[in-house]
């Protein structure tokens, strides 16, 4: 296992991340304790360090599992939750993003995981009801009361989190630094705002997701879903040609270096951005071992193409229209191909 640095900070993170998500079987899915341990002991045992849970996981089993498998090697873990979802319905206190919420939620994450700090504390998912000067001053009061050690922020808009750091920043509170983001060879609408905002903020990247809700393990290459997933609301979304189609070049990539579909999937995400740790989960140790095999795949420049070509997404407005020959035009007086422009 190699490792990053996480963003514009100094801690080492292993280059993929355990998700737990996956850690009890409250939810109808996932695994046992038996099973999770297992998982668990083979990424630890391959370097993996990252770890990733969130205080709604599993109704709180996810934690608990985690927290009895840390117990032995805590120092050298690094050990991520999230806060935000709501842990009591009914209660309006009971979720968002404002200082109760934060100060009860990590309190009790750290009760479940049995350890007195946690190294990255993820605000979970954008709430438009809470000023981000609220969010921002609480987090940083819990990283110098030594709780949380490290911030970051998970599925919110592009501007809320440029917001947010420019705010920590001018105010000298800790900033974010690291994004959590949705991201496949399936859904790639991340490249349009997110990803070159966390370019330029040096944010971290563990994007979840990656395998596109099953739909990138190679068992829709055939052209069609299997009969138990193609009732599953939140993958029917998804069952339309043009993911077929890229089910299928994955595959087909996949053959030709005797790799796995899921394992193209994942070595796709960590070649496109210089910074991404990507969050691999699964229901059994056999595909966790799958998917950490990711690490020795390389996509070669024609592979990167063919697969970006079958994949690509429009940016839409202002990103199409700035990058039009008219734009560039009259914004370069037609200098615009003979400027060599590190930063592009």
């Amino acid at each position: 296992m190699r490792y990053k640095l996480l963003g514009r900070s100094g801690l080492r993170v292993s280059e993929l991340a355990l998700g737990t998500m996956t850690f009890g079987e409250e939810w109808g899915f996932g695994a046992s304790r038996e099973e999770s341990k297992r998982q668990f002991d083979t990424f630890v045992e391959q370097g993996g360090n990252l770890l990733d849970t969130a205080i709604n996981y599993t109704n709180g089993s996810a934690e608990r599992i985690l927290g009895e498998l840390i117990a032995g090697e805590r120092a050298r873990l690094v050990v991520a939750t999230k806060y935000s979802i709501s842990t009591r319905p009914g209660d309006p206190n009971a979720g968002g993003n404002h200082r109760k919420n934060m100060v009860q939620s990590v309190e009790q994450s750290l009760r479940r995981l049995g350890t007195d700090y946690v190294d990255l504390y993820w605000v979970h998912l954008h709430d438009p009801m809470t000023p981000v000067d609220e969010t921002m001053r609480a987090l940083d009061d819990l990283v110098r009361s030594g709780k949380v050690l490290y911030v970051g922020i998970s599925d919110a808009p592009a501007w809320v989190v440029a917001h947010a750091n420019t705010l920590a920043e001018l105010r000298g509170w800790s900033r974010f630094v690291g994004l959590q983001i949705r991201w496949s060879l399936i859904d790639r609408d991340a490249e349009r705002d997110l990803l070159p905002m966390a370019r330029a903020f040096d944010l971290g990247v563990t994007p979840w997701g990656v395998l596109g809700a099953g739909f990138l393990t190679g068992k829709y290459a055939g052209g069609k879903a299997p009969d138990d997933t193609r009732r599953a609301s939140w993958t029917a979304g998804s069952l339309t040609e043009k993911n077929f189609a890229i089910a299928a070049e994955v595959a087909a990539v996949a053959e030709q270096l005797g790799a796995t579909s899921s394992q193209v999937a994942i070595a796709w995400t960590r070649q496109m951005f210089p910074c991404v740790v990507p969050i691999v989960g699964a229901r059994t140790h056999e595909q966790l071992v799958d998917n950490l095999g990711a690490r020795d795949v390389t996509l070669t420049a024609e592979q990167l193409s063919r697969l970006d070509a079958v994949s690509r997404a429009p940016r839409g407005f202002p990103h199409d229209f700035l990058a039009s020959g008219q734009i560039r035009g009259v914004a370069y007086g037609g200098t615009y191909d003979r400027i060599d422009d590190h930063r592009r």
